[in-house]
């Protein structure tokens, strides 16, 4: 799908820095709606259902935490956070409540977009959904098609990047994957994040397929080398 099919939320209270990334977005053919505040960039998020929100930590009314939060209670739409707090802790508290990808400020306007076709073409289809449509280990089943995955007959909400994640070790069950190597098939090559942003997304995805969202009955951790899905 081209750029010009899809539509970017940009939430962002500093107007000059909104139109900047606005334009930018809108020149690589984009479809861009923009907000000045955590509250009215919620209800458009509900009401205009981007494929992608950029989204601002800190905003007036409801910060962007708060946002990120309410959106991952009931939605999957990939979320780059911008952020001009510098620690990895704070970047991995973004990526802890479910965004894909974060952007520091002060940052180039290219960059961003750059980011944002990154996030994007992660969300796509690609070679990782080649195999099987369907695949099932126990009570977990996972239905590429339909980007759907049920726990005990159940549906389980998971963001794209959790998705993905899932997806590339299913598809290889019993093989252990680096950090490294998961970061190349769910985050892509471009990546500049670290490692450990690979713990907190298999963090997040144990909490929702595991029966007591402590085991570990299926994503299993090899020391010093990965993780790999238990079939």
């Amino acid at each position: 799908m081209s750029s010009s099919q899809k539509r970017v939320l940009v939430v962002e209270d500093d107007p000059k820095a909104s139109e900047l990334v606005k334009l930018y977005l809108q020149r690589d053919g984009f479809s861009v709606t923009t907000a000045y505040d955590g509250l009215d960039g919620l209800n458009k998020a509900r009401q205009e259902k981007p494929d992608l929100v950029v989204l601002d930590l800190m905003l007036p009314k409801l910060d962007g935490l708060e946002v990120c939060r309410a959106l991952r209670r009931e939605s999957g739409v990939p979320i780059v956070m911008l952020t001009a707090r510098t620690t990895e802790q704070d970047k991995l508290q973004g990526l802890d409540l479910g965004a894909d990808d974060y952007v520091t400020k002060p940052f180039s306007p290219r960059e961003l977009v750059a980011r944002v076709k990154a996030v994007l073409r992660r969300t796509a289809e690609e070679s990782l959904y080649r195999g099987p449509l369907n695949v099932t280990f126990g009570e977990l089943r996972i239905d590429y098609a339909k980007h759907l995955v049920t726990f005990g007959g159940k549906d389980v909400h998971l963001t794209p990047t959790e998705f993905r994640l899932l997806a590339a070790l299913a598809r290889e069950p019993g093989r252990v994957f680096s950090r490294g190597q998961l970061i190349e098939k769910v985050l892509g090559y471009d990546f500049e994040g670290s490692e450990r942003t690979v713990d907190v997304h298999v963090l997040n995805l144990r909490r929702k397929i595991e029966s007591d969202g402590a085991s570990t009955r299926y994503i299993k951790s090899v020391y010093g080398m990965g993780y790999k899905l238990e079939a």
